[in-house]
């Protein structure tokens, strides 16, 4: 059994024993297997955890236990939906998160990621880098955004870059170096923050049915931070573009898919289609493959969308990946065709005028990390193709 098959297997034995009234015993299994995965006994920071080779991903398990807010509960489905094939994905996960969960949850320690580190203008680019936050209804995250020194000409595009869990946004810029590329091309970088308080990993929350939809939850506050600004930095409204890695990676997928008119392209590393799960047991499933059917973006137009994933991602299955780069491309009249590079396999999709729509990277050998990055930052390997600058180019290509 895999090691994250094993995890899921002692997730589910310790539904099983809090719905048998044994909470004590459920308690054991879940520290247990939080402990067998690295999530027990104080999680490195990202300025300590520095993985230098694709496989290192393993020791940080995208991992999340932290139960839904109060105001999201009526999102919640208490069913898995089954797919066209009949079946249920998650059938065997439980409906709900129990009360036991949220206690213990509680108090774990140390899941958020560090405090961020101090900027240097190495790896963070020679521009400002300011702190900024916005706040709607759906409560208020922080965000730093990067300004380049290089003159513009005119109205600067707009990249979001969605961090994954564990990290921060001065931790993300080290990792992709966007900020460097950003210098270059004269465009403006929004890292929004994910807040301790709304998950214990800072994971963004791409798996509750709360922050999957347009105009509530964290797609609410990630779009009115884009254009919030886009009004006070002279951003360019036909030139935003959204990505990110891991959770941040599903995120963007959610965000192309809900605000087709505000993001022009989107970005997805290492991530989840829109839909493959819908709480965090099904979200388990979904990471090693066995998710439900996602459904097609509801947009009038599919947002072109780039994807890249390690065929060994021990984390996230990269069969999500192929999933992502489908649920964009299922408009009829795409073509396709497919190429191979140095550690690679790229598939272009063009619509019937010979205009790209969507590429996907097989990341051959890569893992759970950020391709062509840098080491300065987590969750980033110096090897692969650099995602960053292909993100770049597939963002201006319009």
């Amino acid at each position: 059994m895999k090691p994250y098959e094993k995890f899921v297997e002692n997730i589910l034995g310790a539904v099983r024993s809090s719905q048998g009234r044994d909470p004590a015993a459920a308690t054991a299994i879940i520290q247990e297997a939080l402990s067998a995965a690295g999530l027990m006994g104080g999680a490195a920071s990202p300025a300590s955890v520095r993985p230098t080779t694709p496989t290192q991903e393993k020791a940080a398990p995208f991992v999340d236990l932290n139960p839904p807010p109060a105001w999201a509960a009526k999102f919640r489905r208490h069913a898995a939906q089954p797919d066209s094939a009949g079946t249920s994905a998650g059938a065997n996960a439980g409906s709900a998160m129990p009360d036991w969960v949220a206690r213990f949850t509680a108090n774990l320690p140390g899941q958020g990621a560090g405090g961020s580190k101090a900027v240097d203008p190495s790896t963070h680019g020679p521009g400002q880098f300011l702190e900024g936050s916005f706040s709607n209804e759906a409560g208020k995250r922080n965000y730093r955004l990067y300004v380049p020194t290089k003159p513009a000409a005119g109205p600067r595009p707009l990249i979001v870059m969605l961090h994954g869990c564990k990290q921060n946004p001065v931790d993300f810029a080290a990792g992709t170096t966007m900020n460097l590329l950003a210098e270059e091309s004269g465009c403006l970088v929004l890292y929004p923050e994910q807040a301790a308080s709304a998950n214990h990993s800072q994971c963004w929350n791409w798996f509750e049915g709360a922050h999957q939809q347009r105009g509530q939850g964290e797609p609410s506050l990630i779009a009115g931070m884009t254009r919030q600004v886009l009004r006070e930095h002279d951003g360019d409204a036909d030139r935003v573009f959204v990505a990110g890695l891991s959770a941040g990676g599903a995120m963007a997928a959610v965000m192309a898919a809900g605000y087709p008119e505000l993001y022009a392209a989107a970005g997805v590393h290492s991530g989840l289609p829109v839909g493959a799960a819908h709480d965090l047991m099904s979200a388990l499933n979904a990471m090693k493959g066995a998710r439900k059917k996602p459904a097609t973006p509801s947009g009038a137009r599919p947002v072109r969308t780039i994807v890249f994933h390690g065929d060994r991602d021990a984390t996230v299955h990269l069969s999500n990946g192929e999933a992502v780069y489908r649920q964009f491309t299922q408009a009829a009249g795409t073509s396709e065709t497919e190429e191979r590079g140095p550690g690679h396999t790229r598939t272009v999709a063009r619509d019937a005028g010979g205009r790209v729509v969507a590429e996907h990277w097989n990341l051959h050998g890569a893992g759970h990390a950020w391709s062509g990055g840098s080491t300065a930052g987590s969750y980033a390997t110096s090897s692969g193709p650099n995602a960053s600058s292909e993100m770049l180019r597939f963002f201006l290509q319009q």
